[in-house]
This record gives C-alpha cells, structure tokens and sequence, in this order.
C-alpha cells in the first residue's frame, strides 16, 4: 500500500468518525443529555479532526492540488469554513434551541456538500 493510500485511508476514516461524532454530538445538544460534557467528548473531536487535517495536508502534497489553485478543492476549504462557522453555532454559541437546531442542520447540509465535492471532485457536484 503506498502512503497515498494510507493519507487517503485516515483521511475517509477521520471523516466518518468526525461526521458521526458531531451528529453524535448535536443529537445530545438537543436532548440536553449531560453525556455532552464528559471528557472524551470534548477532547475526541480535536484528536480526530487533527489527523484529518494532518492527512488533508499529506494528500494535498502527494497529489500536488492545491486550494485556490484546483476550484473543487477551494470549494472544500471554503465549505469547510462554513461547516466550522455553523458547528460552533450549533454546539456552543447559539442563543437558543431553536437557532441551535437550524445551525445544526446547515452544518450537516454543508458537511453532505464537502462529501459531494470529493467524490466528484467539482464545486458543484450536483451540476453535470
């Protein structure tokens, strides 16, 4: 297996783990379930989103594609920033349940747009 494929490997994993954790994690917003506030709870996500990043940064790399350079890659970055925006919204900063509620599900549609433009590698993956 080539280091390619194990950047590749981490990375499609810390997604899916982080996906998860973060559903994982408004869910019990919304129920307002103290498991929220345990320890690997709020340590967890940086570790995974950490390797994420570490292994984003080995494929940009390896792969010689560049945000700002390749537009579908600048569309994840900039999606990224959306995501983070409205994640922190959703599971910190927001003044009540309701606007909690919608930031999370924004940061879900976005983070479902970032998967899209992976797979597809376009910025706009619902385009032909």
């Amino acid at each position: 297996m080539s280091w390619l494929a194990v950047f590749k490997f981490v990375h499609v994993t810390c997604v899916a783990v982080s996906g998860a954790g973060f559903l994982l994690r408004g869910i019990w917003m919304l129920q307002d379930s103290p498991r929220r506030h345990a320890r690997w709870v709020r340590v967890a996500p940086h570790v995974v989103d950490s390797l994420l990043l570490a292994s984003a940064i080995g494929l940009v790399v390896g792969l010689e594609q560049y945000p700002f350079v390749h537009a579908w890659l600048t569309a994840k970055v900039l999606g990224l920033v959306a995501y983070i925006g409205l994640g922190m919204l959703a599971l910190h900063y927001g003044p009540s349940r309701g606007l909690r509620a919608l930031a999370l599900v924004a940061a879900l549609a976005v983070f479902a747009y970032i998967v899209a433009v992976a797979l597809t590698h376009r910025a706009a993956p619902w385009s032909a």
